[in-house]
């Protein structure tokens, strides 16, 4: 069974960024020493039909299916960071051993587990979580994961449309990396955020 530190179940724009917040760290702090980091994301995203106008810094016009295929890519480029596309369909465990099952039946482990499914359904058995309606959504029938900033119990942690966001890329996301932050801060046990500046060389 392959063990990671972090698995995060969804490859959407909350999902991919808190991991790529995660493997970012590395070289940052000294606890990220050999730590590793695991996205499973189905084939479909909501980002897959968006045409993203309002989102600072990504041109006007960007096809959302495009961006997600880039930050894919970019995320990729990341050696202690693993994307698998595959369909989970159970989870169990507590902090420090989290187990995943996908529905080709392969099984991963991790210390900490992060929900980030989106806010259609959530049909991943073996998880206690209370499946609520979604606080934010402008359309009726939207589910999220009751939670507090993001932390449904030790370890495990939901982010994006699943953790009740408002239904906007740049909401989805920086849910991914404040989870990410919050993560890192427990191993920490301290806040920490992590920052990249220019080397002044």
């Amino acid at each position: 069974m392959e063990k990671y530190s972090v698995i995060i179940i969804g490859g959407g724009p909350a999902g991919l960024t808190c991991g790529i917040t995660l493997a970012s760290a590395k070289g940052k702090f000294d606890f990220m020493e050999g730590k590793k980091f695991l996205i499973i994301y189905d084939q479909y995203s909501d980002l897959d039909k968006a045409l993203l106008k309002n989102v600072p810094g990504i041109e006007t016009g960007t096809e959302g299916k495009k961006l997600l295929e880039k930050i894919r890519k970019q995320a990729s480029q990341f050696e202690n960071l693993t994307l698998k596309e595959g369909k989970v369909v159970k989870a169990q465990g507590e902090e420090g051993n989290f187990t995943v099952e996908t529905a080709d039946g392969k099984t991963y482990s991790s210390e900490y587990l992060v929900v980030a499914t989106g806010f259609h359904k959530f049909e991943i058995e073996g998880l206690d979580v209370e499946v609520i309606p979604h606080r934010k959504s402008p359309r009726p029938g939207k589910i999220m994961i009751k939670n507090t900033d993001g932390k449904v119990r030790e370890g495990l942690f939901v982010a994006g449309l699943v953790a009740g966001v408002p239904t906007m890329y740049a909401c989805a996301s920086g849910s991914g990396a404040e989870v990410a932050c919050d993560i890192l801060s427990e191993w920490a046990g301290k806040t920490v955020v992590v920052h990249d500046v220019p080397d002044n060389t």
